[in-house]
């Protein structure tokens, strides 16, 4: 190991992902959480999300959407678009609307930030 990542994880910071990877909400409890989140809605996506010391993101998109080709489809432009948005510190949470199937990237990308501005999270 590098003795500046050491420094960095001595100090209970995490260097970044490699890859631009985000980290997922691990568990049943931490979207059980995010019950109790903020909340905003676009017409293909919805947000919920609470402050947190890392940010950390959970992507849910269920069988109403498409089969598995569609859904994974789906989930790897939300993954894409949150990479690109930089997002303050917090757990978040993407539910897709059966919509989303139809929607382009950029028509997602408009809704994923429409949506995250009415929960407050980001400006």
């Amino acid at each position: 190991m590098a003795p500046h990542a050491r420094g960095a994880e001595a100090l209970g910071q995490r260097p970044p992902a490699p890859g631009g990877r985000l980290l997922s909400l691990k568990g049943d409890r931490a979207f059980q959480r995010l019950r109790k989140g903020k909340a905003g809605r676009g017409r293909y996506v919805s947000a919920k999300w609470l402050p947190a010391p890392e940010l950390r993101v959970g992507i849910v998109v269920s069988k109403k959407v498409g089969k598995a080709v569609v859904r994974n489809k789906v989930k790897r432009r939300l993954r894409e678009i949150l990479r690109r948005l930089h997002l303050p510190k917090a757990h978040l949470l993407l539910v897709a609307t059966p919509e989303a199937r139809e929607a382009g990237f950029a028509e997602l990308f408009q809704d994923v930030v429409r949506a995250l501005r009415k929960s407050g999270l980001v400006q």
